[in-house]
């Protein structure tokens, strides 16, 4: 009889995160589910149990549940919401497991998780396996695919009202052939009950809705399968299609089923074949030079005219002084600083929220020098020059800092879809031509 695996736990800062390991493989597989999750009860019914345990059979499996959810420690909804801590969660994960590289396996929302981290940390994934994922789920006038926002309002209303009993709606969504037993719906009204509470899973689902990933996708440079069933309701095939078109070498492979898990059905073995074949290939190097990063400017206003006003030695100093204020916020927000720009700042974050919050910061604490700043940031694909970086990434932050007044943040509208969730207001400032940059770029201002 299998024995299901121990949890143990791993500190991402100080919060516990609960995982498992099984099997001893020639390549670790971390799992990154949809945002329901609970390791140990994973393993109370052969439904999710029997897939489990093959892939574990071939490979080292990693299950982790991510903080605020199931076994890992409850922590305030907007941290459960943060893309900075899912990442920090899953590096956590890795590092405790001693794995260098794994392949990350996505489903649903696991593949948004999947698709940040693998931008990000290229050198620590070797492939992405992404099974009816997507890079949006809410619908938008460019986006077909997703769920329109009247219906996103009867399936949160639902989820509240129905979460945790046995006439939760999600079980006939994501696995139709099984809906019927009821066995299975009870374990999984349990497993409903043990990943959250009620509140929680609100908060989650209509946050849910609003992550967008799809700038993200250019800078994805692993070997990448997008497997998708054509007669998903839950994820409609069109994400999986958007998806295969715009990650760099993707390949696609469509099957014909109904369920979202796609470990259930009649064309289940087969997919877990492809899926197999993917895993055990031997993909690539990924490109470690290129990577997902959000990029931060910092610039003082009215420089020129107060340097002439203080003069050489005086302003040597001040700027002396800044440097230290602003090295000392970007310890505190886990940036790297790239260079000193005279009387600037460049530097780079694995998150956007953490950025945000250091601009926020620097502008705060450079008035006691009697200095005012202005702060642009954009999350793109930078390019790892040595201590140095570059990239079209760091000519659009540059740019959308110069549109800022004294004292403010701009984002690009790469930034907002990502910080859905953690608590930051924006307002709209339009669209603009942004010099040197193709197109017309969205710019909004943090609301302090």
């Amino acid at each position: 009889m299998f024995e299901p695996p121990q949890t143990h736990y791993a500190k991402s800062g100080e919060v516990h995160i609960a995982y498992q390991t099984v099997g001893d493989g020639p390549r670790d597989v971390v799992l990154m589910p949809d945002w329901v999750s609970h390791i140990e009860a994973f393993w109370d019914h052969s439904t999710f149990e029997r897939p489990l345990r093959r892939m574990g059979a071939r490979n080292r499996l990693i299950l982790f549940d991510k903080r605020g959810v199931g076994l890992s420690d409850p922590v305030p909804v907007e941290q459960i919401l943060n893309v900075e801590t899912w990442m920090d969660d899953l590096l956590t994960v890795l590092d405790a497991c001693e794995s260098r590289q794994a392949v990350l396996a996505g489903t649903g929302h696991g593949g948004q998780m999947a698709l940040l981290f693998a931008a990000t940390h290229p050198e620590r994934i070797e492939a992405l396996l992404l099974t009816n994922c997507y890079a949006r789920l809410g619908r938008a006038p460019d986006y077909p695919w997703g769920v329109p926002a009247e219906v996103q309002d009867k399936v949160v209303l639902s989820l509240g009202e129905t979460w945790g009993s046995l006439d939760s709606p999600a079980i006939d969504l994501i696995a139709p052939s099984v809906a019927g037993d009821e066995e299975v719906r009870r374990w999984w009204a349990r497993m409903e009950r043990l990943a959250c509470s009620p509140g929680v899973a609100v908060t989650m689902q209509r946050a849910m809705y609003a992550y967008d990933v799809r700038h993200v996708l250019p800078a994805v440079k692993q070997p990448t399968l997008v497997m998708h069933t054509t007669g998903n309701r839950h994820v409609r095939v069109g994400h999986g299609r958007y998806l295969a078109e715009r990650i760099p070498g993707a390949v696609l492979r469509e099957f014909d089923s109904d369920n979202h898990w796609w470990f259930l059905g009649q064309h289940s073995e087969e997919m877990w074949n492809v899926a197999m074949e993917f895993i055990a290939g031997t993909p690539g190097d990924p490109d470690t030079d290129r990577v997902l990063a959000t990029v931060l400017f910092t610039d003082v206003v009215n420089s020129t005219e107060q340097a002439a006003l203080l003069g050489d030695a005086t302003w040597t100093r001040l700027l002396d002084d800044l440097d230290a204020v602003v090295g000392r916020q970007m310890a505190r927000f886990q940036g790297k600083l790239i260079k000193s720009l005279g009387d600037g700042h460049l530097a780079t974050f694995d998150g956007p929220g953490r950025a945000i919050r250091c601009g926020r910061a620097i502008s705060e604490a450079v008035r006691s020098l009697g200095l005012e700043v202005r702060c642009g940031l954009h999350t793109g694909e930078i390019e790892l020059r040595g201590d140095d970086v570059g990239g079209v990434a760091l000519h659009i932050a540059a740019r959308v800092m110069a549109l800022a007044g004294p004292n403010e943040v701009l984002v690009s509208g790469s930034v907002p879809p990502l910080v859905v969730g953690s608590g930051f207001d924006f307002d709209d400032r339009g669209e603009h031509n942004l010099k040197g940059v193709p197109g017309k770029w969205s710019v909004f201002a943090v609301k302090q």
